[in-house]
């Protein structure tokens, strides 16, 4: 158990109530303005009705943990906050919120995704790090996890922007092309054999723009600010640069829209992605037994992100670790795990936007090496 908590003293429950009262206090907001304020891609998996009951039992969590922490904590700070985000989500009509149908939106915030996704990795991934952390010691509120939740927040609020931006350009560049008799064949295949094939291509089309980004020194500059984290955790994975996510997801969807797969196939594959990206990043020693030899876990991701120079270059697969064996770039040595993670080399500016614009100005290298054209990275 991470000596960070300590059952009883009421702190977590602090916790707990304040990060629950903020959730329920904007999700109100995505009753009230759905039309700006939520994404129709999610709208069609969710109803009205199962939004306002977990808003509902979200309410009710937030103020039960903050009547727990005020009893059992002497420090009543967050206690007092989690009562007053209640206060103010009832104030708001959180109680009463009716679900209302939403006519199509020009332009969208994906405000329900970011709350949706938020809570339910903080459920998953949050006991798992307490549970079973890798390094024990690591501040779970450490210097720089406010700028990771900037990235977080930001990365899903843009979901639109995104979305259209990639998609765009995916299909402008091979909508020009006769692909119905290679996406049919692909979408009569059986649904396991679909699900493979999509994440087998899409997974080895990021391979090699995830070792394009570690390899030429200019495009470095972006690729290593997901790199920058010293503190490996739940939240680090959301640390990447705008043109790093548009190349990187680009390279994965580009294959599955020449494949045509179905629907279906996308969505698992996008929630699979969901989760399994912030997995890989967390700070738990979960090793996996021999699962780990044929998926990316954390020990696998983790030594792509070592401090050690020795090992740069190794691991750029995401899901098949198999993908790195056919190209050289494979390590896994038994049950070790880096000394630590991130660019010891360099220095980074703190805070969302300067790392946003740090890369455009110069190197993270220019006045430590000499950088050359090929990156050891």
């Amino acid at each position: 158990m991470s000596k960070q908590f300590t059952f009883g003293e009421g702190k977590l429950a602090g916790y707990i109530s304040v990060f629950l009262g903020a959730l329920a206090f904007l999700a109100v907001f995505c009753f009230k303005y759905p039309r700006i304020l939520t994404s129709p891609e999610l709208r069609e998996i969710y109803t009205g009705e199962q939004m306002r009951v977990l808003l509902t039992a979200t309410i009710i969590a937030s103020l039960f943990f903050a009547v727990l922490s005020f009893l059992l904590s002497s420090k009543k700070s967050f206690a007092l906050i989690g009562i007053i985000l209640f206060v103010l989500t009832i104030f708001m009509g959180g109680l009463n919120v009716e679900p209302s149908t939403v006519g199509p939106s020009k332009w969208y915030l994906g405000l329900d995704w970011l709350l949706l996704d938020l809570l339910l990795m903080a459920i998953i991934f949050i006991p798992i790090e307490m549970v079973w952390p890798k390094r024990p010691d690591q501040p779970r509120f450490h210097e720089e996890w406010r700028t990771d939740l900037v990235y977080f927040t930001i990365s899903h609020l843009s979901i639109q922007f995104f979305s259209i931006l990639i998609t765009t350009t995916v299909s402008r560049t091979f909508g020009r092309f006769d692909l119905a008799v290679i996406q049919d064949w692909v979408q009569n295949l059986p649904l396991a054999v679909e699900l493979f094939l999509a994440f087998f291509v899409a997974d080895l089309f990021q391979y090699w723009a995830h070792r394009f980004f570690h390899s030429y020194a200019y495009f470095w500059r972006f690729h290593s600010i997901h790199h920058s984290t010293h503190n490996m955790d739940w939240l680090a994975g959301s640390r990447t640069h705008f043109i790093d996510i548009f190349v990187t997801r680009c390279a994965a969807f580009a294959p599955l829209y020449v494949l045509g797969v179905s629907p279906l196939v996308f969505n698992i594959y996008i929630l699979f992605m969901a989760i399994h990206a912030v997995l890989i990043h967390a700070n738990t020693r979960i090793n996996f037994g021999f699962l780990k030899y044929i998926i990316a876990t954390p020990q696998y991701h983790h030594w792509h992100h070592c401090i050690e120079p020795e090992h740069y270059g190794k691991n750029f697969a995401t899901i098949f670790p198999f993908i790195d064996r056919i190209f050289g770039t494979y390590y896994l040595p038994g049950n070790e795990w880096p000394s630590g993670t991130g660019v010891k080399e360099a220095s980074y500016p703190k805070g969302y936007v300067k790392q946003m614009v740090h890369p455009f100005a110069k190197s993270p290298f220019d006045t430590d090496l000499n950088m050359e054209d090929q990156s050891s990275r």
